[in-house]
């Protein structure tokens, strides 16, 4: 076999798209993250402050305005991330046809804590939020990352995202942002290396691979035809799913937030109900700052805003529904119940700041 080959494709053919690929990434993330959080940086430096909680003006009154609220939160959600939510779409998109899957899973197919490491490390400079980071994860997974790597990637984007934590300095304190990132690296690091001893390095959907090698890997058509095909499913298979549970999230919470107004508590119960409705809330990069805020400004103590610190940013409902199937269902329960028990830690630690 030619030296230069690997599995058919010459090897300078298969470095040129893994260079495409990272140009189109770099570019990305640029434009929707880099440089606006460089000018939110300044902001926050200055003013203490990164803008007005998505939570601010939801109303618990009658149906029609739980709706409205509902509604607006939803607008105001998708204004906050669809550049990220474009450049993660491009970029899973891209990696299935793109990259070489012996490359990728050379890098990240490592089943013991060196594959987490390089997971979470990979995330810290795209620093997406939770929902953003899916598509991502979901075509990690189908180009037969290890199942710790996709984790820390998906967990990494938002527990450790460097921009959140220069930001949660400025505003909410060096005792936040140093219990953020202690639990942060737990998160990122700890939990995906147990889930992937707890999965044993569970395969993604043989079907879903096998689907994708004849549709990418075996089809003659040309890469630019084989990724606007991919790119097309993949909103064809999220977004609708997406907008639907963000909206019936706004639905909850708008009828939720408004009725914690005047009840200032720090009490354990508190803090569990908290980590609860922060791991399943979804939210855009960084509105766990202002909407942790505005929990305080309303009486409540430290303690879930300590546990909201931690479990807003990193899963969601929505963002479950979009790795549903990357992972199997009692590796999702276990990473779910793990951003609970620590959103829970967190709180418990928070009464004490």
């Amino acid at each position: 076999m030619d030296s230069d080959m690997t599995h058919g494709q010459p090897i300078s053919k298969k470095w040129f798209g893994v260079a495409v690929f990272f140009i189109v990434f770099a570019i990305g993330l640029y434009w929707a993250k880099w440089n606006p959080y460089f000018h939110k940086a300044i902001l926050a430096s200055k003013d203490h402050n990164i803008g007005t909680s998505l939570l601010a003006e939801m109303s618990a009154g009658n149906f029609t305005d739980v709706v409205t609220s509902a509604w607006n939160y939803s607008i105001t959600y998708f204004l906050a991330i669809w550049k990220a939510l474009l450049v993660a779409t491009v970029v899973a998109s891209l990696m299935q046809v793109i990259i070489p899957r012996e490359w990728l899973t050379r890098v990240l197919g490592k089943t013991g804590f060196l594959g987490s490491v390089s997971g979470g490390l990979l995330a810290l400079p795209a620093m997406m939020c939770t929902c953003c980071a899916a598509p991502v994860v979901s075509g990690l997974r189908k180009c037969s990352s290890s199942v710790g790597a996709a984790i820390a990637f998906w967990f990494g984007n938002t527990a450790l995202n460097p921009a959140v934590l220069i930001f949660m300095v400025f505003v909410l304190g060096w005792k936040f942002t140093i219990l953020r990132l202690i639990l942060g690296i737990i998160l990122v690091f700890g939990v995906s290396y147990l889930a992937n001893r707890f999965s044993k390095n569970e395969m993604v959907d043989t079907a879903i691979l096998e689907k994708m090698n004849i549709e990418n890997v075996k089809s003659n058509k040309p890469l630019l035809v084989r990724w606007i095909y991919t790119f097309g499913k993949m909103v064809v298979t999220i977004l609708p799913l997406y907008i639907v549970s963000v909206f019936v999230m706004g639905l909850l919470i708008s009828w939720l937030y408004p009725a914690l107004n005047g009840h200032a508590s720090n009490t354990f119960g508190l803090i569990i109900a908290f980590a609860i409705i922060g791991t399943l809330f979804v939210i855009p990069t960084a509105a766990e700052i202002a909407i942790i805020q505005g929990v305080l400004a309303l009486g409540l103590g430290h303690g879930p805003a300590a546990a909201l610190l931690i479990t807003l940013p990193v899963i969601s409902i929505p963002s479950i529904i979009m790795v549903r199937k990357a992972f199997s269902k009692k590796t999702i329960v276990f990473l779910t119940g793990s951003v609970m028990v620590l959103g829970i830690i967190a709180g418990c630690i928070g009464t004490l700041l």
